[in-house]
Parts: C-alpha cells; sequence; structure tokens
C-alpha cells in the first residue's frame, strides 16, 4: 500500500508583478502612522470607508490581519509591525524620488526636531546667520523632549543632546557641553558670590529638573567636590523643568542655577550672566545631528546640515581659560578649532 502526503503548497516569493495592489499598500502605510482610519483618509483624500475597503483587500492578499481593535484603538498586529517600517521608508522614497524631478524638492520646508531649550537659546538666535548662508530653505522648528519617529511623524532631522547612540540613523556629533555656575551680576555682587562659594549659603538655589536634565550632570554637591570647593546650600531652592528656564531666572535675578554653557554663551558674552566662581566641569553628553538614511540624500536635509557643521565648527571647542584681565572671576570664551 502507498502512503500518500499532500504536499505543502509552496509560497510564491512577492515580485513586481506579484505586489499588492499599489492603492492598498498606500492606505496602509497612511493607517498605520496615524493609527486612525480617519486621519489616513484625510490624508490621502478619501472616505474612511474607501481606507478600510483597501485594507481588507491587502489582508486577503497577506493572509493575515495586520491591524486589530482593542477598546476602540486601532493597533497594529505583529504582522502590521513587521510590515511598517520598510514600506513606509519606501513611500517615502518614492515621494522624494518624484519631488526630486519635478523640481519641488528645493522649495520644501525642512522640518527639524529640536529640545525647547536648545531652540530658544541656540537655534533660533542663529536663524538669520541661516538664512544668509542658505538662501531661500524654510525651516520649521518643532520644539519636543518627546523622543522623535521618523516612520510616524513627518520629521527630516533632529538636534538631539544626548550619547549619539541612535540606532538605525545617521549620527554626526556637533560639539561638546559643560556646565558652570550662572547667576545675574547683580546678583553675584549682593551675595558676595565673587569672592567664593561662601556666599550660596544665603543664595537661592536655581535647579533643573525635567526631560531635559543630563544623567551625567553633576548636581551641586558633585559641581563643588569636583572643583575641590566646599559650601552649604541654602535649602529648597527654585526647581525647573528646562534648561532655558535656569537661565532665564538667572538673568532675571532669582537665584544661582548651574548652567549649559552653550546654551548660556549669549548671555555670559553679553554680560547678563556671569560664572562667578569655580571652573565649568564637561558632561558626557553632546549635542548631535541625525537623520533617516533616505533623509540624508534631500537636497534641502543636505544645505541644513551643511550649515549646521559649519557653525559647529564657528563655535568651536570649548576653552575655560580666564583672560588675565579678568582675574577675579572665571571668564568664558570660546576658542575656534
Amino acid at each position: 500500500m502507498v502512503d500518500l502526503i499532500r504536499a505543502k503548497p509552496r509560497k510564491l516569493r512577492p515580485t513586481l508583478a506579484r505586489l499588492p495592489p499599489l492603492t492598498s499598500l498606500r492606505a496602509f502605510v497612511a493607517t498605520a502612522r496615524h493609527l486612525s482610519f480617519t486621519r489616513a483618509a484625510e490624508e490621502l483624500h478619501v472616505t474612511p470607508a474607501a481606507i478600510g475597503q483597501q485594507i481588507r483587500l491587502l489582508e486577503d492578499h497577506l493572509g493575515q490581519p495586520l491591524f486589530q481593535r482593542n477598546r476602540g484603538e486601532l493597533l497594529l498586529t505583529s504582522a502590521g509591525q513587521a510590515l511598517m517600517p520598510g514600506l513606509t521608508e519606501a513611500f517615502d522614497v518614492v515621494v522624494e524620488s518624484v519631488a526630486r524631478i519635478s523640481g519641488d524638492e528645493e522649495d520644501a520646508p525642512i522640518k527639524v526636531s529640536v529640545a525647547p531649550s536648545f531652540a530658544s537659546k541656540w537655534l533660533i538666535p542663529r536663524l538669520d546667520a541661516l538664512r544668509e548662508a542658505v538662501p531661500g530653505l524654510e525651516v520649521l522648528v518643532d520644539a519636543s523632549t518627546r523622543l522623535a519617529d521618523f516612520a510616524s511623524e513627518d520629521i527630516d532631522c533632529v538636534i538631539r543632546y544626548g550619547s549619539g547612540a541612535y540606532s538605525g540613523l545617521i549620527t554626526e556629533r556637533l560639539f561638546s557641553e559643560a556646565v558652570l555656575p550662572v547667576c545675574s551680576p547683580e546678583f553675584a555682587r549682593t551675595h558676595g558670590l565673587f569672592r567664593g562659594p561662601e556666599g550660596l549659603r544665603n543664595a537661592p538655589i536655581l535647579h533643573e529638573d525635567g526631560p531635559e536634565r543630563d544623567p551625567s550632570c553633576p548636581d551641586w554637591k558633585g559641581w563643588l567636590r569636583s572643583n575641590g570647593l566646599s559650601g552649604r546650600l541654602v535649602d529648597g531652592g527654585i526647581r525647573l523643568s528646562q534648561s532655558s528656564l535656569v537661565l532665564d531666572a538667572a538673568v532675571a535675578g532669582k537665584g544661582i542655577g548651574l548652567g549649559k554653557f552653550r546654551l548660556a554663551e549669549p548671555d555670559l558674552a553679553a554680560g547678563r550672566l556671569v560664572s562667578p566662581f569655580g571652573s565649568p566641569q564637561p558632561v558626557e553628553f553632546s549635542y548631535y545631528f541625525a537623520t533617516t538614511p533616505h533623509k540624508a540624500k534631500l537636497a534641502t536635509v543636505e544645505r541644513f546640515h551643511g550649515w549646521l557643521k559649519a557653525e559647529a565648527r564657528r563655535v568651536g571647542a570649548l576653552d575655560f581659560t580666564p583672560p588675565a584681565a579678568l582675574p577675579a572671576r572665571i571668564a568664558i570664551v570660546v576658542a575656534a578649532e
């Protein structure tokens, strides 16, 4: 007796001729980005019912569900999660390729995601210089501390303060950072801070306590210890959620805080802030430019990145040598590389 063994159907490898309909793939990408049929329909200028129909066609073609509903919330299945990154990048490349040959790419605005403090204290004051160096480039600044998701957000590049370990992205280190005591000149005189940290026992202290805080930044006790100084801090103080708020409060004479030098440099140079004692302490984090491999090829991103690198070179390395004319306190200067 001969055993009959039914062979398992052989799956055909996808080819260009066997791909699901482009309309269904496009509907999937828009829905996966927004996790909403309604918002996907708005993006593609169709009805939610049409989006739902295209998703069902794609699921039938693939033989497995791509979305599931959980308490009214639309979620990607494991198959949908596996499909989304590659399709999103592929459609981005298609859009960019069409824009390149149609001549629209040079006129398209570039969206840059940065932390609020870096935006207000470093990037925005340099927008005039950017406009002169790269005429016609329109920049949309998205000030946010949340993680940027290139797959689901309309972002071209980011400037981030961190370790530089950004998986899957092209990254470039721009410049380093250090922290130092900062306060207004009048505040330093009133509390005798030019004579040393002893005045801290009667001075209101400003603390950064929020998502922009660098884990490698020392607190006041650590900073004093690293400088070989001793000083008793007044109890309490003011806690602020952003680096820029610490600097603004210091300029306003509300206290003395440990400020990030790159952000404080304009106020230090203008005399609105002083660093009355001690030396700046370098931190482990730096500022990085990051984008995806295909976004890096965009002419607008290349132009912005080129300006950013030139500006980073102009800003230069950190040099904290006090000029001879100011022996009584630490003076901060930036030396070109």
